[in-house]
This record gives C-alpha cells, structure tokens and sequence, in this order.
C-alpha cells in the first residue's frame, strides 16, 4: 500500500512538472493533426523512473529538479512548443552530477525531437544518485 502511494507521489511530481512547463499556444500545428506515433522505448524508461521510489532524497531532488526547470525555462528552448499540438513527455537520464546524458519521449515527432536536442546535455542540479531518471510532461 505504502509503495502504490509513493508511486502516486511520483506521478503527483511529474505532474507539477507539467504545470510549470510553458503553455505556449500551437501557433504552427494543424487543427486535424494527426497523433504521432508512441516510441515503445518510453515504458521501459518510466519503469525506471517509477522504480527509483520510495525515496525520500528522489522525492526531494523531483521538486529541486521542477524548481531549477522552472526557474531556467528549458523548456522554451528551440520553440519546440509550436512544432505539434500533442503534448510530448521527456525523461532526461542524469549523471552524478545533474548532466543529462540520455533523453526519451515517449512519442516520435518533430516536437519530441526538438526537446530532446534542447535538453540534450543540460546540466541540472547533482541528483541524489545516478544514474537518475527524470521525467517531464511538456505541452
């Protein structure tokens, strides 16, 4: 019981993430677009990300971690908000020190790679351990 609730917790985290990503208009994307294909890699890396809980430093560093993004607007890099109307979930792969060495989404588009390109090798603040798995739901 107590593992399901932590795990909720970790769902809360990367949804406060998306509430304090950007929330830029789609000023390039078509009304009728069509959804982009999932990447099946995605759940493999979720998993990870799910399987780093309960922790009390891991549930820490998640608000650390939204604080700094937030704060740096990482987000906004590239205008990769405009690139699709379907929002695109990223889980960024840290090392020991904060550097993002991998990045997933967890659908294949242009905006997907346009995040992963802007988050690629982002230095964010040194996690509690590595590697650590980091997901942020990007509109």
């Amino acid at each position: 019981m107590k593992t399901a609730f932590l795990k909720i917790g970790a769902v809360g985290a990367l949804m406060l993430m998306a509430a304090g990503c950007s929330t830029m208009g789609i000023g390039g994307a078509a009304k009728d677009e069509t959804p982009p294909p999932a990447n099946p890699a995605f759940a493999t890396e979720m998993a990870k990300f799910n399987a780093q809980f309960p922790n009390d430093k891991a549930s820490k560093y998640e608000d650390v971690s939204i604080n700094f993004n937030n704060t740096n607007k990482l987000d906004e890099r590239g205008n990769c908000h405009d690139k699709s109307k379907y929002p695109v979930v990223i889980v960024l792969t840290l090392d020991a020190s904060g550097k993002v060495i991998r990045t997933t989404t967890d659908v294949e588009n242009s905006k997907a790679a346009c995040f992963r390109q802007a988050y690629a090798s982002v230095q964010l603040p040194a996690p509690p351990f590595a590697p650590y798995l980091k997901p942020i739901k990007l509109r």
